[in-house]
């Protein structure tokens, strides 16, 4: 029997060193480390000795081990994820062959067992450093000012809390020394877990909290109890990208007569994935019939021809003063002249237009011009505004005029208004300012976040109004929301400015926020490639030489063209939350870059063949109107993970005076995720991508959910510790937020649980978490 597992050991040695040696000469062949030619051929050598039962056979394996340890030291130091997917084969090699290698002469007996005991004690130790945080920084308590204590109720109203989008809650029932005790207070099924992605954070107003489900579901849960006491189905449907992230509430002004007096003198305003306004009445959930038709608005009208799911609303819209503001998303890549990012506001009471802003045409400030649309092919705002009632501003993130990957045929306008937050005047809807953060954007780095206001010292000191705007590119922009100024300071730095596809071009420079952190936008390079073992390593490193990657910024090609961060992000639409009183503002990414590449079009049909499409711009894509299909996609090995090193995403900590990281820790764990879409079952803390948004309280917890890994977590807020940790029944791709009850003074936590990102596990919770009640314990 041992014959055999040495005849086998001895074919799959000689296996392997051929694998890696032919691989190794054509990565070598391409500029890239000649380490695994080398190991190969040493395997080889290895394989056939054993075969011989020559003792340098054995000795030969333990070779490759200290050339593996010395080459990872070399390449990524004592970095744990870097040693991990270099080392773990070497050491399993090794240590086999110790076990059933003949050991003839006692010299050899010492030799197998001295060296295999030392190999298997270093393969245990990482083993157990799977389930360590590695690249984390903690931070410290000293000087971390307590918050009053608050119990107070205060209404959760927006998407963001307040229209300023912080995410903060000044309650401090739940704190750091209590979250450990809380439990399940209630749940509510909305009965919607068809397709799309469940996205959303419920208002809480008075003694109703307000829920909307991907398919537009609207419901009034009793705070306490989270039964409904009405809900409201609009019958919305899309073919695509079915979710809503949130509704939005209004109240009429005293002042203001209405027809119906005992109705609707508050409201819920929601938007569907059918392009339609609508706004209920809180109290009953019925239409508002003072409002728009009935109670509806049809957000289609003046746009043109519209085909199924090429135009409508993800994100809540947002009120201001006594305005709804209305952006919209276009769906991605699909054809040039697609619907126009027409920003709209309507009146509140009434349903009425009272101003647009149509970019491509200033001169339109309310309805086009008889037998005309708005501007078609404009950039479009798909993510949430923010508001600042003082200075009367409305803060738009802009997105890039699609197709998103060609632009020599744009209209000269998207240029100037891609990926740029622009402000308006809320009673006018003209621009006060405006500020680019990519030029001429052929990668999709649309501005994917509400901005969070802000007050912050300048570089002299004195306190500023301000903005913090995160980017799909990892830059975090600190703006004056007076004047759209940059308090932390922004460069313009060179980057790759030539093209490879006829007509198209590229700016020189990009600016780059140097005042402010840059997270999860490392560069790339061949050493950094990873991989669960050597071998998706080595496929990675093939594939990283042959790609076309000049760093940031590298222009798309026909050949496959890396894109890092990816198109995800860096950030994506969870935004930021904040705790004003130590000015830190708490921000989660996304680490995985993208692989996109342009297709003749005569080729298209065949790469639609082989890559998979979701129709929203991932995958294959046809840009109709453009010369060029495109392919677009997460980098991911043949094992189905990340080429980059871990950590996939993090939680930051973003100190606003110092403007500095103050903590930065993994974002959950590898337990619902695995080679080959496998759940691989193990907390392993490698920090996973991640989706949604924080929320941050006065108690000094931050709260997040969007791990992939099914679990609501905590962290104190000072160090980035994790304090608490609830496995949900699926995972979460919303952002939490809570509220004091006016009834009971309890405060609940409350998060929306659909399904994670890319999981093919959804469902229809709504989850409310609060401490055990007095007589409870």
């Amino acid at each position: 029997m041992k014959r055999i597992l040495l005849c086998f050991i001895e074919f799959l040695l000689v296996l392997i060193g051929i694998c890696l040696t032919l691989a190794g000469a054509w990565l070598s062949y391409l500029g890239g480390t000649p380490y695994y030619l080398v190991t190969g051929i040493i395997y080889i050598i290895a394989g056939i000795l054993i075969y011989k039962q020559k003792n340098w056979g054995l000795y030969l394996t333990y070779v490759v081990v200290v050339y593996t340890i010395i080459w990872a030291l070399y390449e990524r130091g004592t970095a744990f994820w870097p040693m991990l997917a270099r080392i773990m084969v070497p050491l399993g090699i090794a240590i086999v062959c110790s076990l059933i290698f003949p050991k003839k002469t006692p010299q050899v007996k010492k030799v197998a067992y001295s060296l295999g005991g030392l190999s298997t004690v270093f393969f245990v130790a990482m083993l157990v450093g799977l389930f360590i945080p590695h690249e984390a920084k903690y931070g410290t308590n000293d000087h971390f000012k307590a918050h009053p204590v608050s119990e107070q109720p205060e209404n959760w109203v927006a998407y963001g809390k307040t229209a300023a989008g912080n995410r903060f809650s000044s309650f401090t029932q739940i704190n750091r020394d209590n979250v450990k005790d809380l439990q399940i207070a209630w749940t509510y099924h909305s009965g919607d877990s068809g397709p799309g992605i469940d996205q959303n954070t419920p208002l809480q107003i008075d003694n109703l909290v307000y829920t909307c489900s991907r398919n537009n579901h609207i419901a009034a849960l009793d705070v306490d109890s989270g039964q409904p006491v009405w809900t409201f189905d609009p019958e919305a449907s899309s073919p695509m990208w079915q979710r809503c992230r949130s509704v939005s509430y209004y109240k009429v002004p005293e002042v203001t007569s209405s027809p119906l007096a005992n109705s609707c003198q508050e409201r819920i305003i929601a938007t569907t994935i059918d392009a339609r306004l609508i706004a209920l009445d809180t109290k009953t959930g019925k239409l508002c019939d003072d409002f728009g038709d009935h109670g509806t608005v049809n957000l289609k009208d003046s746009m043109g021809p519209i085909k199924p799911g090429f135009y409508f609303q993800t994100s809540s819209p947002l009120v201001a003063r006594d305005v709804i503001v209305i952006g919209g998303w276009v769906v991605d890549n699909q054809e040039t002249n697609e619907p126009s990012g027409v920003i709209r506001a309507f009146n509140a009471n009434t349903g009425e237009l009272e101003w647009a802003w149509d970019l491509g045409n200033p001169s339109i400030t309310k309805y086009p011009p008889e037998g005309e649309t708005y501007t078609l092919e404009t950039p479009n705002m798909w993510t949430h505004a923010a508001y600042d009632d003082e200075l009367g501003l409305i803060y738009l993130p802009l997105g890039n005029t699609t197709p998103d990957y060609y632009g020599a045929n744009r209209p000269a306008f998207s240029d100037e208004y891609n990926d740029t937050l622009v402000a308006l005047d809320v009673t006018t809807g003209r621009e006060r300012w405006k500020f680019q953060t990519v030029h001429h954007d052929i990668w999709d780095y649309d501005l994917p976040s509400q901005p969070a206001l802000v007050n912050v010292p300048d570089d002299e000191g004195n306190i500023v109004p301000a903005l913090i705007q995160t980017t799909k590119r990892g830059q975090i922009f600190l703006l004056n929301r007076a004047t759209g100024e940059p308090v932390a300071q922004v460069e313009e730095k060179a980057v790759p400015s030539k093209s490879n596809i006829p007509g198209e071009y590229v700016s020189p420079t990009q600016p780059y926020s140097v005042g402010m952190p840059t997270i999860g936008a490392q560069r790339l390079t061949e050493d950094s490639m990873w991989g669960m073992t050597m071998f998706d390593q080595l496929a990675c490193r093939i594939q990283f030489k042959q790609a076309t990657y000049e760093g940031d910024f590298t222009p798309i090609d026909f050949n496959p063209t890396i894109e890092q961060p990816g198109n995800l992000g860096g950030f994506n639409w969870g935004s930021v939350s904040v705790d004003p009183l130590n000015n830190m503002a708490y921000v989660n990414d996304i680490r995985i870059p993208s692989m996109f590449w342009l297709v003749e079009r005569d080729d298209y049909s065949t790469v639609t063949q082989k890559y998979k499409s979701d129709g929203t711009g991932h995958g294959p894509s046809p840009q109709r109107g453009t010369p060029y299909g495109l392919v677009t996609m997460m980098w991911m090995s043949a094992l189905g993970v990340p080429c980059s090193e871990p950590p996939f995403g993090t939680i930051t900590a973003i100190d606003l005076t110092s403007r500095e990281v103050a903590w930065q820790v993994p974002a959950g764990t590898a337990e619902q995720l695995g080679p080959f879409g496998l759940k691989s079952h193990l907390p392993m803390p490698i920090g996973v991508p991640t989706y949604a948004g924080t929320m941050t309280t006065a108690g000094g917890l931050v709260f997040f959910a969007g791990s992939q890994d099914y679990y609501i977590r905590a962290y104190n807020s000072a160090t980035g510790e994790e304090v608490w940790k609830y496995p949900l029944p699926i995972g979460s791709s919303a952002t939490p937020m809570t509220y004091i009850s006016p009834t009971t003074g309890q405060q609940y936590v409350v998060i929306s649980v659909g399904g994670a990102a890319h999981s093919d596990q959804v469902g229809d919770y709504v989850i409310a978490f609060s401490l055990p009640k007095a007589a409870d314990k």
